[in-house]
């Protein structure tokens, strides 16, 4: 694990023309170096151009992509990984696209006949409602006819006040109208048209068909029918040709996508009539390894030199420095170099500028390195932002304390077992973001688990630890045994955020030494750092003991179980403290006097962490009256114990009878007898185990959305917020790990 990327190299592969291709199969496969773009700076040179015969593997690898798109190929349909040789692909792709473009094109063919048999039968729908033959409504001298969808009384009431109209009849059938109209005799055409203006009416065209609308729906379903029967033939035959040849396909998409990858690699290179100049970020520690591949591929034909070594400073270009022939560092040199068209060694040129690389797209990738434990957690981290190159990694921080901060707010063994079940199955059955997903979820179970026992064995809200004849002195402080906690969990979450502020404003501290200097670096960090601890330690101080609540102080005996006690820090260690303070506002002033105006946030950041004790306690409240509605409770020692659930009638009958036993609520448990004969003995029994099991999953949901992103805003906001800003490029070494071929 590290709180930095893996140190990288600016390396240059330089050789001739007649060698690249041997350099690009090479530098493939093994798989590390990150190719940067020619960028137009070195004088004589220009973009390379594909290697012969990119584009017959494009075009190969569209078709290949478009078969299986077609067969519906998901990647997981191959057996073994095998070679696969050019001469065996391109002749059973071309059998391959026959079969399935031939099969393809019978599919769209049926597919767009079964369209229009459905919408002509839709058509014929209104028709066959009024049960009209479809000649009598056309084919007329004297009658005007028009059908349509409308209401027959607005139809009928339009035709009765038309003038124009001198008889008409409407049938209707459904929806739809079929209207006869006897024009008057010095009417004009459309005089039927003409009175439906002012009706809500949408007009249907009559098929020019002679058969009855019944008669000609069922040969149009009847058709239908038989075309879906031959689709469902092709698609049957469509997935005999993918379970024949999804694995070919697959092997062939990873074959022609690296070729094509190989092929269009000069398009990066910056290249002369003879020679071809390629450069690239590789982590420092693999580049003799890197080298040792291009000497065993072309021998002296190439050279490879590692032209800088980036530097971890936190400013917004990366410091490089210069390294000889046998590797060591020299003086610094700049991103930029120049190139000598006629030679075959690229040489950078020193720097002038004291060390600094010029700005610009050629920052060093980053390489995460935090080990199989903390890795998943840089998917928290690169949700907010890839660390760049220059910055502090703070996965191993999250991992260290976002667990903790879930576990803490949960704690609860039942709900830890459930979310670590759920992210060992995230973790066991997918890939990529789930996976790590799930393995966070493990460890944020696990910390649910550990608390949970901590806080009395509680499962599910209840504390299993009274089944087990136990005394338990700690709590969440939703009992009244030990409302006392409640404080103390407030205190240990502001006490916790301190720390975790500090840790971010050290960071601030030490990037800003190693970018400026001493005064720099106190003026932007050492200030808060001064503020932040200056005033919690007044706060926390005997100064102006009579302003401040007992528990502050009283927190650490309860904590301890009486073992230690804390009156606070002596009053003088509090006046040192707002001296320190205001120091830190001095420095502000006269370094960041803009920043003034946010001189409390310090404060207030560690106040923000009591969002922690209270998601502890409302999590744990929720739970707590799942229990108390589905099975009641009470408290006994005279209302100076824990909570105890009820669970049948007889047991509340002996609750009520006891007066030392105070009873807070009779749960649906309760309700009915259980001892009574027939159903309704046990309705209240099964009510309350229902209301449990959905009032519990709906707080195990709850706890993640609460818990969750409460955490992950405390690191995201208070946390990151004091030295981390991402924006970091990620690592994209040239070359491929195969899944479906292997090397002939």
């Amino acid at each position: 694990m590290s709180l930095r990327p893996e140190q990288m190299s600016k390396v240059s592969v330089t050789g001739s023309k007649r060698v690249i291709d041997d350099v690009i199969e090479a530098a493939y496969d093994h798989h590390s170096l990150h190719v940067t773009d020619y960028d137009d700076r070195y004088e004589g040179f220009s973009p390379g151009s594909s290697l012969p015969g990119a584009e017959e593997v494009n075009d190969r690898l569209v078709t290949v992509r478009s078969l299986e798109s077609i067969l519906g190929v998901e990647g997981d349909e191959v057996d073994a990984a095998r070679p696969i040789d050019d001469e065996a692909l391109e002749a059973e792709l071309a059998d391959v696209r026959d079969r399935v473009n031939e099969l393809d094109d019978r599919r769209d063919e049926i597919r767009s006949a079964i369209r229009d048999r459905t919408e002509e039968i839709d058509r014929m729908e209104p028709f066959a409602d009024l049960a009209i033959e479809l000649d009598l409504l056309r084919g007329y001298d004297s009658l005007e006819v028009a059908v349509g969808e409308a209401k027959p009384e607005a139809v009928e009431a339009a035709l009765a006040e038309a003038d124009a109209v001198d008889a008409f009849e409407v049938f209707s059938g459904g929806d739809v109208v079929a209207v006869f109209a006897v024009p008057a005799g010095d009417a004009d055409d459309g005089t039927l048209q003409d009175a439906l203006v002012g009706v809500d009416i949408a007009m249907l065209e009559v098929p020019e068909s002679d058969a009855s609308p019944a008669e000609y729906i069922a040969e149009l379903e009847r058709e239908r029918d038989e075309l879906r029967a031959e689709l469902d033939e092709i698609q049957a035959e469509l997935e005999a040709v993918k379970r024949e040849a999804a694995g070919f396909l697959l092997r062939a998409e990873e074959q022609l996508t690296i070729e094509a990858e190989k092929k269009e690699a000069p398009l990066s290179f910056a290249t002369t009539e003879n020679a071809f100049v390629a450069e690239g970020w590789i982590p420092t520690e693999t580049y003799p390894d890197f080298e040792a591949a291009i000497t065993a591929a072309v021998a002296d034909h190439a050279e490879v030199e590692e032209l800088e070594r980036a530097s971890f400073t936190p400013d917004g270009d990366h410091r490089t420095e210069a390294v000889d022939e046998g590797g060591s560092e020299g003086t610094s040199a700049a991103a930029g170099a120049s190139v000598d068209p006629d030679r075959t060694t690229a040489e950078p040129e020193v720097a002038t500028d004291g060390g600094h690389a010029a700005a610009g797209r050629d920052d060093p990738p980053v390489v995460q390195s935090n080990g199989n434990a903390a890795g998943p957690f840089e998917l928290l981290v690169q949700a907010f932002g890839r660390p760049k190159y220059s910055e502090f990694d703070p996965t191993l921080l999250v991992f260290l304390t976002f667990p903790l901060m879930f576990g803490f707010m949960i704690g609860d063994v039942g709900y830890g077992v459930l979310y670590a079940a759920i992210g060992y199955y995230l973790y066991a059955n997918y890939d990529g973001a789930f996976r790590e997903m799930g393995a966070v979820a493990i460890w944020a179970g696990l910390f649910t688990v550990l608390f949970g026992i901590y806080y009395g064995i509680d499962l599910f809200g209840y504390h299993a630890y009274q089944l087990l004849g136990l005394h338990w002195e700690v709590g969440k402080g939703l009992s009244p045994a030990d409302t006392e906690w409640a404080l103390t969990w407030l205190v240990l979450s502001v006490v916790f955020g301190l720390v975790h502020l500090n840790v971010g404003y050290v960071f601030s501290f030490v990037t800003t030494l190693q970018q400026h200097d001493p005064k720099h670096a106190m003026y932007e960090a050492g200030s808060w750092l001064l503020i932040l601890n200056g005033a919690w330690i007044w706060i926390f101080s005997q100064h102006a003991a009579g302003a401040k609540p007992d528990f502050l102080f009283e927190s650490v005996s309860v904590i301890t179980l009486g073992a230690l006690s804390f009156g606070g820090f002596p009053a003088l260690v509090g006046i040192a403290g707002i001296v320190a303070a205001g120091l830190g506002v001095v420095l502000i002033a006269v370094g960041e006097p803009v920043e003034l105006a946010e001189v409390l946030e310090p404060v207030v950041n560690v106040v923000s962490y009591a969002r922690i004790m209270a998601v502890l306690l409302a999590k744990g409240g929720m739970a707590l009256a799942v229990n108390l509605l589905a099975f009641g409770a009470y408290i006994d020692d005279g209302g100076e114990g824990s909570f105890h659930f009820i669970f049948t009638a007889d047991h509340l009958a002996h609750v009520q009878e006891t007066g030392s036993e105070q009873l807070v609520f009779a749960g649906m448990s309760t309700a009915f007898d259980p001892s009574a004969v027939g159903l309704a003995g046990i309705a209240g029994l099964v009510a309350a185990i229902v209301v449990a099991v959905v009032g519990h999953v709906i707080v195990l949901l709850l706890g993640i959305t609460a818990a969750g992103i409460q955490g992950v805003r405390l690191e995201y906001v208070e946390f990151f917020g004091k030295f981390y800003e991402g924006g970091g490029d990620p690592y994209l070494p040239f070359g491929r790990d195969r899944q479906y071929t292997a090397d002939e």
